[in-house]
């Protein structure tokens, strides 16, 4: 038998942590919540919480050194997405997006843009990510089901 797949959680921000603890159970997966700082995790034998220290890209860089082709990343980093997919992980962001090799050279060329529009434009409007909503959180419950299920066909 291989390996248990495990999801790797980038969990500061995530919204999705209920859900992967639930498709974890249902699927027999490993999980890994990776954060800045202690929260509450399921006691079980299949989910830990890892707390890495605050420095900077502590908690990419420690999931990044998990990520291997037994692993789904759960991330909205883009950076992070693209060295777990580099190391043939499946990454999917809380909004049930998965993030591809066909796909993640224009989603990092897209952020280097607006990043240099945000740098560019002082004074103008701020505004971050559209609001989590509930086809959100739907299509990510129906996109990491597809994943397990797929990932444990292998």
């Amino acid at each position: 038998m291989s390996r248990p797949i495990t999801l790797l959680i980038d969990a500061d921000a995530c919204p999705v942590k209920e859900e992967c603890y639930r498709v974890a159970a249902r699927y027999e997966l490993e999980v890994r919540v990776v954060a800045n700082s202690f929260m509450r995790v399921p006691v079980s034998e299949t989910v830990k919480l890892i707390v890495v220290s605050d420095g900077f890209d502590a908690a990419d860089d420690w999931i990044a050194g998990q990520a291997d082709a037994r692993s789904i990343v759960i991330t909205a980093d883009i950076l992070l997405a693209d060295r777990a997919l580099k190391a043939d992980a499946r990454v999917l962001a809380p909004n049930g997006k998965a993030f591809t090799a066909a796909s993640i050279g224009a989603q990092i060329a897209t952020r280097a843009i607006m990043q240099d529009l945000r740098d560019t434009v002082v004074g103008g409007p701020a505004s971050g990510p559209p609001p989590f909503s509930k086809a959100d959180r739907s299509n990510f419950l129906q996109a990491l089901d597809r994943e397990a299920v797929a990932m444990s066909a292998r």
